[in-house]
């Protein structure tokens, strides 16, 4: 593969593959807007490509309803879930994550994304900074990476020693089988996307303004270590892929048909069923013969520019 400077010229084909993602990231917003009462018949369109995405979007509606049933079980049945998501940048794990959120109550289903650690953190036991984001009772917590930053990025930027290295794949095992026996489930997913997959995203971020804030300079580092990362995750699914918590694989080249895959095999993994509800009645407004509302000041109102 040729390497390219943010200046140097786009042949046809990564134009074209750049417009694509450009596309996709207008449905990602679409998709915050999009329901179901406005879909059908668009199917008919003349564009194959539009259809296609009415297509991702009735399935992921679809899907985000059944999430909201498990959603509901998992406060029923005060089951504690865990799920982490791994992969190298760009893979698409922020994308699968913000589908499965974006319907759910943030009391219930929240996102733990750890920063690096700080000084004190760096002299704790490795999982502890960990353990304070794991769930209660009725809670899901997605890790938008998780511990298994040491076998990654820590191992491949060189942030522990091997005697670190090692006693992570000593711990780590250990540690899952710990929580699992204590009634949390743990479902682990690795987001794996291809060479040239990568450099087409990283490309689309240098050339789009608002993706440029996702780069970061240890981003861009990860893209010239590539072979590196491939041996770290060859170790990492090795060494911890456990009965207690085993690896799935998401094949992520294609975003949509990624986060359509991870959603429904996420649904697989728990035994939920419907929830039954009392029925919701609004009621009536209490009304006071002594109330009126007080005007809001001029001065204090948004100017209505839209």
């Amino acid at each position: 593969m040729t390497h390219r400077t943010p200046d140097a010229p786009l042949d046809d084909a990564m134009q074209r593959r750049l417009r694509e993602e450009l596309i996709d990231s207008y449905d990602e917003e679409l998709e915050m807007e999009i329901d179901d009462r406005h879909l059908p018949g668009l199917t008919d369109l003349d564009d194959p490509a539009r259809g296609e995405r009415v297509r991702y979007f009735r399935e992921l509606f679809r899907l985000q309803g059944e999430l909201v049933k498990l959603q509901d079980w998992v406060i029923r049945n005060r089951h504690r879930l865990v799920v982490i998501f791994e992969g190298r940048d760009a893979a698409g794990k922020g994308g699968a994550i913000k589908r499965i959120t974006q319907r759910l109550n943030p009391r219930v289903c929240r996102v733990a994304a750890l920063p690096a650690p700080n000084d004190r953190e760096r002299t704790q036991w490795y999982f502890q900074r960990y353990v304070a984001h794991l769930p209660a009772a009725g809670e899901i917590v997605l890790f938008d990476r998780s511990w298994y930053n040491r076998a990654g990025v820590e191992r491949v930027m060189g942030f522990c020693s091997d005697d670190e290295y090692e006693e992570f794949f000593r711990s780590a095992p250990e540690f899952e089988k710990m929580l699992t026996r204590s009634g949390i489930q743990i479902i682990k997913y690795w987001f794996s996307i291809s060479d040239e997959e990568q450099e087409a995203r990283f490309l689309s971020r240098i050339h789009d303004p608002l993706k440029q804030w996702k780069l970061s300079p240890m981003d861009l580092e990860s893209r010239r270590r590539w072979e590196s990362y491939t041996r770290a995750k060859e170790v990492m699914l090795e060494r911890t892929h456990i009965e207690e918590a085993p690896w799935w694989v998401v094949q992520a080249d294609d975003k949509k048909r990624a986060r359509l895959n991870c959603i429904h095999h996420l649904l697989s993994q728990v035994p939920y069923h419907d929830v039954d509800h009392a029925p919701v009645v609004l009621p009536e407004r209490a009304r006071s013969e002594d109330y009126a509302r007080n005007p809001v000041p001029p001065q204090m109102v948004v100017p209505e520019v839209y």
